[in-house]
């Protein structure tokens, strides 16, 4: 995204293994950048129904934009099945380290952004 549309300074570059990627990311593990070094993520933003996570590799800066898919019908079927049961709901994809906190209307992984359902 062009700094001129409102992002970041400079433009994040793409990925060819973003489903690996978001595996690792989803485990918390950390994740190898293809520089060398280590990706860290700065945030993640929402983008239609999904979201845009920036990641920065540690040894040389760049930066990298990972499209997260929106929130499956399984996945959000789970969560509301949970919230109907009177508990806390974890984000379907990020398990126990990552509670779903209300925003707004929506209950929103604190981790990636991803709306999963109604509060």
């Amino acid at each position: 995204m062009p700094a001129e549309e409102g992002g970041l300074l400079a433009e994040e570059l793409r990925l060819d293994n973003e489903k690996q990627l978001l595996k690792q990311y989803y485990a918390g593990q950390q994740i190898e950048s293809p520089n060398g070094g280590f990706l860290m993520l700065l945030g993640s933003r929402p983008s239609e129904g999904g979201a845009v996570a920036i990641f920065e590799c540690s040894a040389t800066s760049m930066r990298y934009r990972v499209l997260i898919p929106k929130a499956t019908r399984s996945e959000r079927k789970k969560v509301k099945e949970r919230v109907d049961a009177g508990d806390d709901p974890d984000c379907p994809r990020h398990g126990s380290s990552a509670r779903l906190v209300r925003a707004g209307r929506d209950l929103v992984c604190s981790a990636c952004g991803i709306p999963y359902g109604r509060a």
